[in-house]
């Protein structure tokens, strides 16, 4: 019987513009539909081999029917590395670089049967790289075409086809990473993120998971978590501070800092919901867009750090947390601005996609029962200043 063996590409591209896939990498299953084989990988692998004694002189690189692949490291060998591949199942959020939001690899499957029978693989899985993403059925799509000769000649492939997964926190199930505080220039109290954020800390400190300020480093070289003790027990913190009110802008400062004693966050970003985004603004320190507001009701932010610069926050040590920063200024809508009843404050903020953890509304920094000097003087107010010291040096 001829045994037909035929070249794919898998194409995994991230559309979320805010939520990317982290270390360790995007995780991909399927099931075959029939009694396919993959003889040969280049830019991914296959993480079992599976049973192939039916293969007596040449061994396929995976006889399992439901495969599960990962990405290759950047410091795979040529000869392995195919266009798209590499980058350790690490995938931009699309809306940060573009570039890097997608991953592909090629396959050589064999065992098709007949060439005009081909299924699609079935019960397709993406772990990015926890739970929470569902996959749907694989369908057929236009066939994809590719150019050749430099352009002058285009190919069409055999067969495409295409699964779309999405995306549940519900289903992920997981604690949250995120929490946010609150501070302003009118008012010297500061609202801590809320307590138990991301869950609660046993009762004695220096634990396993969990370690004072100040004390020795962890020492464990397993993969779990250890992070600084805190009342809030999340790994990342949030904090914004109102810090100036100007006669036709305001400005904010915004910092991200790190409590995990042992993870950095590559291309990290922050999206913040804000109505005060309705009008321009500038970070001076993060790469900053604007999204479409669809799912949200007020304007979005997203910020993330600069290349070789600021865009790994790193971990915590010894000495202090890892921390990034930026101030953003903004420029005032008349009709809307006001530093009354929490309104400078964000409605919500997302690091990495996860929602981070918000203060309760009535916990906000609020004004004072006056609020002189909370406004830019009026030239009046300057005129009489200047005519008093002015009658004060005459006399």
């Amino acid at each position: 019987m001829t045994q037909w063996i035929r070249m794919a590409r898998v194409t995994v591209q991230n559309y979320y513009q805010y939520r990317l896939v982290d270390k360790p990498g995007w995780t991909i299953g399927w099931t075959w539909a029939n009694a396919e084989v993959i003889w040969s990988m280049y830019g991914a692998f296959a993480t079992q081999q599976g049973n192939c004694s039916n293969h007596m002189f040449q061994v396929p690189h995976s006889c399992k029917k439901d495969p599960v692949i990962l990405d290759l490291t950047p410091e795979a060998a040529p000869e392995n590395r195919t266009e798209g591949c590499c980058q350790s199942g690490l995938l931009s959020a699309w809306s940060v670089v573009p570039s890097k939001s997608f991953s592909s690899f090629e396959i050589q499957v064999g065992g098709l049967g007949k060439m005009t029978t081909v299924h699609p693989p079935v019960n397709l899985t993406l772990l990015g790289p926890g739970p929470g993403y569902t996959c749907g059925p694989v369908s057929d799509a236009e066939p994809t075409v590719s150019s050749d000769i430099g352009g002058k000649r285009k190919v069409q492939v055999f067969r495409t086809w295409k699964s779309t997964c999405t995306y549940s926190a519900f289903l992920a199930n997981k604690s949250p990473v995120c929490c946010a505080s609150l501070s302003s220039f009118y008012n010297p109290t500061v609202t801590s993120c809320p307590m138990c954020s991301c869950g609660c800390s046993e009762a004695k400190q220096n634990t396993s998971s969990c370690i004072s300020p100040g004390n020795a480093h962890p020492n464990s070289r397993d993969d779990t978590d250890v992070l600084q003790c805190t009342d809030h027990n999340c790994p990342v913190r949030v904090h914004w501070h109102v810090k100036n009110n100007y006669a036709d802008h305001w400005r904010v400062k915004l910092t991200v800092s790190n409590y995990n004693y042992k993870r950095n966050y590559s291309n990290w970003n922050i999206l913040v919901q804000h109505p005060g985004f309705n009008q321009s603004s500038k970070a001076f320190s993060f790469n900053s867009t604007m999204l479409p507001t669809v799912g949200f009701e007020d304007e979005v932010a997203l910020f993330w750090g600069y290349d070789s610069y600021n865009n790994e926050l790193l971990q915590a040590n010894h000495d202090q947390l890892g921390s990034v920063t930026t101030e953003i200024l903004l420029e005032k809508d008349a009709d809307s601005f006001t530093l009354s009843n929490g309104w400078a404050f964000p409605r919500k903020i997302y690091f990495n996609g996860e929602n981070c953890q918000m203060p309760l509304p009535d916990t906000f920094p609020m004004l004072p029962n006056h609020d002189v000097g909370l406004h830019p003087p009026p030239l009046g107010f300057l005129l009489l200043l200047t005519l008093l010291s002015l009658k004060q040096l005459l006399d």
